[in-house]
């Protein structure tokens, strides 16, 4: 999938060079995600789901009206996927949400947007007299997963040359799209420059969990891709407006539950903490910077060298290095206007 490969923007093999004399960095080391070939799924709360196994987690509100559908995962186990929201549910999936445009999150929407409306049921006239072709995207959109994503997302994947059916027709460009989904509000906010210039935060009101995509996650280092709008200042923004909706349970795991991108399902605490680390780790390179400090020197100075044993990374699409000059470079780069 060649479109696929140039969502993520970001050449794996350009890797910096150590610089002489500077110590190896330490690396998790440890796989953090389940990669056995099988999608599993876990209950969070009310009718909302998490499922964890074909690259980003994916997160599924069932109900009366159908699934509601937060991205769609790298789209190797979409069979197995749409296995295990039949499972929850027998209703076809009414809405997929992608709460950016990389491939880990969207590599999926074609298979599973096709299952939107299981072509033997009946009905029908307004099925199988769907008006053809009037969004260029699907050639039946009444048989077809209504897809919702940002503008910005729609923009690069057809860059991209996704195929029609991978890409959301229903976007939004204000700073919230909202809607009422098997009885519960669900909300998309647009956090502008951020990992990328379309990520969006889904919130389930009652259900009280938040779906971060790039924004958070547990196993590495935030992902800011500059070649797609990315910056530091973004990303610590969304951060915070994260904690901003989140209720701690005091004494406890839970209240907010949070689903990040890549990971285990988290609460208020872990957004602290990876908020925290984004604020210092960047702080230190600024401090750097302003005093004249190359990247290169920054780079040997190991300014993550006490977050490394659990975000860091060596090799692999998204490295520490990457990390650092992604900060470096879009220190002064300040986040669009909500």
């Amino acid at each position: 999938m060649e479109w696929a490969r140039s969502l993520r923007g970001v050449n794996a093999d350009a890797l910096f060079s150590p610089a002489p004399g500077r110590p190896p960095e330490t690396s998790r080391a440890v796989a953090v995600e389940p990669r056995d070939g099988q999608v599993h799924v876990l209950p969070i709360r009310n009718n909302v789901f998490m499922l964890v196994g074909d690259g980003g987690n994916i997160v599924v509100q069932t109900g009366d009206q159908g699934p509601f559908v937060i991205d769609t995962g790298e789209g190797k186990l979409s069979e197995k996927v749409l296995a295990a929201i039949r499972a929850l549910t027998p209703k076809p999936i009414q809405f997929i949400a992608n709460t950016n445009f990389h491939a880990e999150h969207t590599g999926g929407n074609d298979a599973l947007g096709a299952a939107g409306q299981d072509p033997s049921l009946p009905g029908s006239f307004f099925v199988q007299s769907a008006p053809r072709g009037v969004t260029g995207f699907f050639s039946d959109p009444l048989a077809h997963a209504t897809m919702l994503a940002h503008n910005n997302v729609m923009v690069r994947m057809q860059a991209a040359g996704a195929p029609a059916g991978a890409i959301p027709a229903d976007t939004y460009l204000e700073e919230r799209r909202r809607k009422s989904h098997n009885g519960d509000a669900v909300e998309l906010f647009h956090m502008p420059n951020a990992s990328t210039d379309g990520d969006s935060l889904v919130h389930f009101r009652s259900a009280d969990v938040l779906v971060a995509g790039d924004l958070f996650a547990t196993t590495q280092y935030p992902f800011i891709d500059t070649k797609n709008g990315g910056t530091v200042q973004g990303l610590v923004r969304a951060l915070n407006n994260i904690l901003n909706l989140t209720v701690f349970r005091h004494q406890g795991e839970g209240g907010t539950y949070v689903v990040p991108g890549h990971g285990y399902l988290s609460d208020e605490h872990e957004v602290v903490e990876y908020r925290d680390m984004a604020v210092i780790v960047r702080d230190r390179v600024k401090a750097m910077k302003d005093g004249g400090v190359t990247l290169a020197q920054i780079q040997a100075s190991r300014v993550t060298a006490d977050y490394d044993t659990r975000y860091g990374a060596n090799s692999g699409p998204w490295t520490t290095a990457m990390f650092v000059q992604a900060i470096y470079d879009t220190l002064g780069v300040q986040p669009a206007a909500r």
